[in-house]
């Protein structure tokens, strides 16, 4: 089997679109690839697309699950770069969203030649408050509580966060979608996907971006606040804040033509194709 094939069936790689300029899709935790299906039709006219799952979610390839690899954001981060190079990817512009925008930083400073720009649904560099110049939206017990609840009751802690997630008065249908991929997914991925997001601080990490990025927030959403946005916005060279009339954290679901909007002006198209 060529290198190749096994990155492809190893993260269960899907390319489609059209046109000169290239878009890495990389979801968010507790999802997969299908996440993006509602952006993928508004996009795929004007780009090529290319859609991955990480390796313990979706279809990727469970025997290539390693606990220390990703046991930090930086094993995320190399699994993009491996792309990239196994698919001999340049002058991408990587869409991630929540954790995955950070993943995507970590990458584009590893590889920087590799990358063109950046898009950012919903991103927070640290989901922990330290105040008083930063407010992340958590305090240490609330996590810690969150990973307690995980480890005691791993259905009852997927229906507590899908609805913070998607935002508790979203759709009913993607709050069961998201807890069902939450609950598809082994436990111990789970949760050292969870520790690796949630008690990560890559704030120091955002003035070593170099590339122009968009970063789209929720006027609502309860794990990335505008706060959180604004803040990334002054700490990153080249950035572009766009605040959406838009609950929850899933704005590629839930409002996927004003994520399609913006992605299109930012990558200099008209606003609707």
């Amino acid at each position: 089997m060529s290198a190749d094939r096994t990155l492809i069936e190893r993260n269960n790689i899907r390319r489609c679109g059209s046109g000169e300029k290239t878009l890495l899709l990389a979801h968010g935790f507790g999802c997969d690839q299908n996440m993006w299906r509602f952006l993928v039709p508004l996009l795929e006219p004007d780009f090529q697309l290319v859609l991955f799952d990480y390796v313990g979610w979706g279809g990727s390839s469970l025997e290539a699950y390693d606990d220390k690899r990703y046991s930090t954001l930086a094993g995320y981060a190399e699994d993009i770069n491996q792309i990239c190079a196994g698919l001999n990817l340049n002058d991408v512009t990587i869409v991630g969203h929540s954790v995955s925008a950070m993943i995507g930083l970590l990458a584009s400073i590893e590889r920087p030649e590799r990358f063109s720009s950046l898009v950012m649904v919903c991103p927070s560099p640290c989901f922990l408050n330290d105040p008083p110049e930063y407010h992340g939206g958590f305090e240490h017990q609330d996590i810690a509580e969150l990973f307690d609840l995980l480890d005691k009751n791993f259905i009852g802690w997927a229906e507590y966060l899908a609805p913070l997630v998607i935002g508790q008065s979203g759709n009913e249908d993607f709050i069961r979608e998201l807890t069902e991929s939450f609950c598809s997914t082994d436990p111990v991925i789970a949760r050292n996907f969870a520790q690796a997001t949630f008690y990560s601080d890559l704030r120091g990490e955002l003035a070593l971006s170099r590339h122009p990025s968009l970063l789209l927030q929720s006027q609502s959403d309860t794990l990335a606040s505008v706060e959180v946005g604004e803040y990334m916005h002054q700490h990153m060279p080249a950035s572009v804040l766009r605040v959406l009339a838009s609950k929850g954290h899933c704005l590629h679901m839930t409002d996927p033509e004003a994520v399609a909007a913006e992605i299109r002006e930012f990558m200099g198209l008209p606003r609707s194709g």
